[in-house]
């Protein structure tokens, strides 16, 4: 990845509050394509973080999984990176999009994708700066749905030490998700509880990138269910039309759950 540059253009520069802990969040998954919900879980996580921690959010990351991953329904990380920028490009002043993932030959698992962020702002950038010119190390955290801490809490599913890396150094943001038992998935996690933060999902959003390639598969519209700009770039390029058109009705669409984590699975479980 000789071209490859980490991407800091939205990254706050000096912390508002010298008191508080700069936060960065990191969203992994296939975002195949990304929806409104993808967003909006960084926007939950914000409000959540403002009004109920001791962090202070300084960016966050969208980081698309590599072609390597080799799932059904994974559009080109070409295209699924131009997705997601073209969808934060106008609509936010902190999220960016991160090819480092997507550009890897080899899958590469969440805990290493955190340690490439990690690597990225605390030993490269130093952290950040706060108000009285101190430079502070920069929390890493993992911003996911309901469906990753349900399968970490599956035993035989993830590894102790992908686990212990993860939840114990890193932490996670988890978005609640309608039909997801949290507390008993949390259950078998207290070793972590306390780097485990729980955002409620006060209103619900089932839109998932598994129903957004049904619906385009079958040759409906998914106007105003992505991004404008997305839904032009996917009919631009004819994504996700190839299979299956016509081959059941609407009434059949299931119930996301596409990706639960990644390792095995893309980590915006809520969303994929």
């Amino acid at each position: 990845m000789d071209s490859y540059t980490f991407p800091d253009y939205r990254l706050k520069r000096k912390m508002n509050d010298p008191s508080k802990t700069p936060l960065l969040l990191v969203a992994c998954g296939s975002f195949s394509p990304i929806t409104f919900l993808h967003l909006r879980m960084f926007v939950m996580a914000g409000d959540y973080i403002k009004h109920n921690t001791n962090f202070e959010l300084i960016g966050g990351y969208l980081s698309p999984v590599s072609d390597a991953y080799k799932k059904q329904g994974l559009a080109a990380a070409e295209h699924r990176v131009n997705m997601c920028k073209l969808a934060i490009d106008k609509a936010s002043n902190w999220l960016m999009v991160d090819t480092w993932e997507a550009e890897s030959a080899e899958y590469q698992p969440t805990a290493l994708v955190l340690d490439h962020f990690d690597h990225e702002i605390n030993v490269v950038r130093k952290g950040v700066e706060a108000e009285n010119g101190e430079r502070k190390q920069v929390h890493i955290a993992l911003l996911a749905g309901a469906d990753l801490i349900q399968t970490m809490s599956q035993p035989g599913v993830w590894a102790e030490k992908d686990l212990e890396h993860i939840l114990g150094q890193y932490g996670s943001f988890i978005v609640e998700r309608q039909g997801t038992d949290i507390d008993e998935a949390l259950a078998s996690l207290q070793t972590y509880r306390e780097n485990i933060y729980v955002i409620q999902q006060l209103i619900q959003n089932d839109v998932s990138s598994t129903k957004i390639r049904l619906f385009l598969k079958r040759g409906m519209s998914v106007q105003y269910l992505i991004p404008a700009p997305v839904v032009e770039y996917i009919e631009q390029n004819h994504l996700f039309v190839e299979e299956n058109r016509g081959s059941a009705s609407s009434s059949s669409l299931p119930a996301s759950n596409e990706a639960k984590g990644k390792d095995p699975e893309p980590a915006t479980a809520s969303a994929n």
